[in-house]
């Protein structure tokens, strides 16, 4: 599902901030990355989903080699993924609704799709009946699951997931914890950064640990 092989990033006022990093993610599972702050877990999203290229290495993602492909390919690379925030990333002026379906709108999903679609993704996540209202009328930890609810709603194969749980309390974080494992039931692959190592430790799935750029633990 996704590999990388011996990849680095390098920016030229930081120097290398990933060093020949490798490892493989099978499809269907959960797999996290932990670390200090600036250890490199970010930089490894920000790979997969293309918003960076890599210095040097190789990364594949569903037999598709990151780096060789052209720019106007980016966005049906994106198409594949869900992408998860720490600071969730809704638009406050929209309504639930309409927060799920933008990735469908933008893809040119039919009204009726778009709808099916959303009530689905709000139905998976425990937000069914709440697609009228805006996101500040609504909890943190539903907030979250706006943003879950809308990265799967195109279907993903894969859901990448920036500290999702940070700024979540430690039943909340859970919850969302679960969410991703349901999702990992019907064969969506998880990758999750994540500094939270008690709650990750509780789960029982892989840790791919970064220290400086570097794996030092899988």
């Amino acid at each position: 599902m996704l590999v990388f092989e011996q990849v680095s990033k390098r920016y030229p006022d930081a120097g290398d901030v990933l060093s020949d990093v490798s490892f493989h993610i099978e499809r269907g599972e959960i797999a996290f990355l932990t670390g200090h702050s600036g250890a490199g877990k970010s930089t490894i999203l920000k790979l997969t989903s293309v918003v960076e290229h890599c210095t040097r290495g190789h990364i594949v993602l569903d037999d598709q080699n990151l780096n060789r492909i052209a720019e106007h390919e980016i966005p049906y690379i994106r198409r594949k993924l869900g992408l998860i925030f720490q600071d969730y990333r809704l638009l406050q002026d929209r309504t639930v609704f309409d927060n799920i379906a933008l990735p469908l709108v933008i893809s040119g999903y039919g009204h009726q799709e778009i709808a099916r679609r959303v009530r689905a993704s709000l139905d998976k996540v425990g937000l069914l009946g709440k697609e009228k209202k805006y996101p500040l009328a609504l909890s943190a930890g539903e907030q979250q699951r706006v943003a879950i609810a809308r990265a799967v709603v195109n279907k993903p194969g894969l859901i990448l997931a920036d500290e999702p749980t940070g700024s979540l309390d430690p039943e909340l974080a859970a919850e969302v914890m679960h969410l991703f494992e349901q999702f990992q039931q019907v064969g969506v692959t998880v990758l999750i950064a994540t500094h939270d190592i008690s709650l990750i430790m509780q789960m029982g799935h892989r840790v791919l640990k970064l220290d400086h750029g570097r794996l030092i633990a899988s």
